[in-house]
């Protein structure tokens, strides 16, 4: 039987050995990579083209939920798996959105992760049951993607000016966005916005 090659993007650089000493003991799967950012893992995933792709959510450079929709686009032979400590109903509708087809948390057994990358391979979804429980039950994400990009931009201290730039917006249309998110967020302002779409997994 030909082995599963698996990535892994993970900013942790002991959390990232750790994973893959864990799957090379797999008989059957086999490392092919490790990315410590979002766009190392894309490096990564154009010279390897792995079976599956195991990511985190909060990295430098690009989160695990851009990744997983860029996999999707670039990459639709490999199978993505999102590995968290994040429990948040909101963050799991936006990985299945992005076209994960797991999505486990880091306290959960070892050998479930494993599991859980031959599954996948096998074309199967693997999910947390109660967190998909939890995640169906919840109120909806009522952002935009460009709210959430401009608002994530906004919680890490960027100006309307800054944000402008990075965007290709006018500083006037960012200022809209942000009002608008803001609105919709029932926040007093842009830091408050931030911080409730990030504990909902909005971000």
């Amino acid at each position: 039987m030909s082995s599963i090659r698996v990535l892994i993007a993970e900013d942790q650089a002991m959390i990232l050995g750790a994973l893959a000493a864990l799957l090379a003991g797999e008989p059957d799967l086999t490392v092919c990579g490790r990315a410590a950012n979002g766009r190392e893992a894309l490096r990564a995933l154009t010279a390897e083209r792995p079976d599956v792709l195991i990511t985190d959510i909060e990295m430098p450079e690009m989160t695990g939920l851009t990744l997983a929709a860029e996999t999707r686009t670039r990459f639709p032979a490999t199978q993505v798996v999102i590995l968290t400590t994040f429990a948040r109903p909101g963050y799991l509708r936006r990985a299945l959105e992005a076209g994960a087809k797991g999505y486990l948390l880091k306290d959960r057994p070892a050998a479930e992760l494993a599991e859980a990358v031959r599954r996948v391979h096998r074309g199967e979804r693997v999910i947390d049951p109660e967190l998909a429980a939890e995640a169906w039950a919840s109120e909806r994400d009522p952002l935009t993607e460009r709210e959430r990009q401009i608002l994530w931009r906004a919680g890490e201290g960027r100006s309307s000016a800054e944000i402008a730039a990075e965007v290709h917006l006018s500083e006037g249309t960012v200022r809209n966005y942000l009002s608008e998110a803001i609105s919709k967020l029932g926040a007093a302002n842009r830091i408050e916005a931030a911080r409730i779409a990030r504990q909902k997994g909005w971000l």
